[in-house]
């Protein structure tokens, strides 16, 4: 096998996604895009199944949900990326289809190049690319900010692309309950500060966003987009560059090292410099 050959892994959660889309709408849309792009890049890489629980406490007020420890949720996919290091694989993509995942998939991929230094593993939610957010645009008729978040105008266009059968339609309506201000909102791509309360405090339906306005055609065009994309992340993963770690202790002599105690409480500092390089420790006690 191809030791730069890129192990594809799709990661999900179950939890409500209003009255009209099934509660497995994460695992199946980030399901189906890597599967696309699996196939439109077979020789590059190897698909794994798709975690299927993730991280959705504040989601818990709805029937269906399912919800993993966020620490188990992280270890579990080291794991998996564990797994596929020692089996060889030096390149992995983990591909995120559940907002709140998003922090805890990027830990798992940091924990496995921290822990395998020799491979490379990265992480990312479909379509958040410059040419994504494009498509996105191009086919966008809700509002924004607020539009496309939750059970939305994406989401259900995607859905109904792939299983319209299970799409209820005639039972999606429109909800953008999320708080918005300056600083915060949540969109597709989220304002600069984060903040996430209880779902049930911000949405009555379980929607977030717009979804009357999806179609299948959107939904078609969306998730050919989405497949295209991770093809040009795996390929650009390829080609990247594997780093070898090096240590730098020990390498040069600290010079100037001195250590300076403060009277009263016991408060010091120890500073050490080498060149233009300056190192400062300080630890302080209460003063009495």
């Amino acid at each position: 096998m191809d030791k730069d050959r890129v192990a594809l892994i799709p990661v999900g959660t179950l939890e409500d996604h209003g009255p009209h889309l099934p509660i497995d709408t994460d695992v199946r849309l980030v399901s189906e895009v890597c599967r696309l792009a699996a196939e439109r890049a077979s020789g590059e890489v190897v698909l794994l199944p798709a975690v299927v629980h993730g991280y959705s406490p504040h989601h818990m007020d709805f029937p269906g949900t399912v919800t993993i420890k966020w620490s188990t949720f992280v270890e579990y996919v080291l794991d998996v990326c564990r797994s596929l290091a020692r089996h060889g694989f030096r390149r992995m993509l983990i591909v995120n289809g559940h907002g709140s995942n998003q922090n805890l998939v990027e830990m798992a991929a940091r924990l496995t190049v921290v822990e395998f230094p020799g491979v490379l593993c990265a992480a990312m939610f479909y379509l958040t690319g410059p040419r994504g957010r494009a498509t996105i645009d191009r086919v966008r008729e809700s509002e924004y900010p607020g539009g496309i978040a939750h059970a939305c105008e994406l989401e259900t266009s995607l859905y109904l692309a792939i299983k319209p059968e299970l799409v209820k339609m005639k039972e999606a309506v429109k909800e953008i309950g999320y708080p918005r201000s300056e600083f915060v909102w949540f969109d597709f791509v989220d304002g600069p500060v984060k903040m996430m309360e209880y779902w049930s405090a911000m949405s009555k339906s379980g929607v977030m966003g717009d979804p009357t306005k999806a179609s299948v055609e959107k939904g078609r065009f969306l998730l050919e987009a989405a497949a295209d994309e991770i093809v040009e992340v795996v390929r650009d993963l390829r080609k990247r560059r594997i780093g070898k770690r090096v240590d730098h202790h020990g390498t040069r002599k600290v010079r100037g090292s001195r250590k300076k105690e403060v009277p009263r409480g016991g408060d010091f500092s120890l500073y050490a410099s080498s060149g233009h390089t300056a190192l400062g420790w300080c630890v302080l006690a209460p003063q009495t």
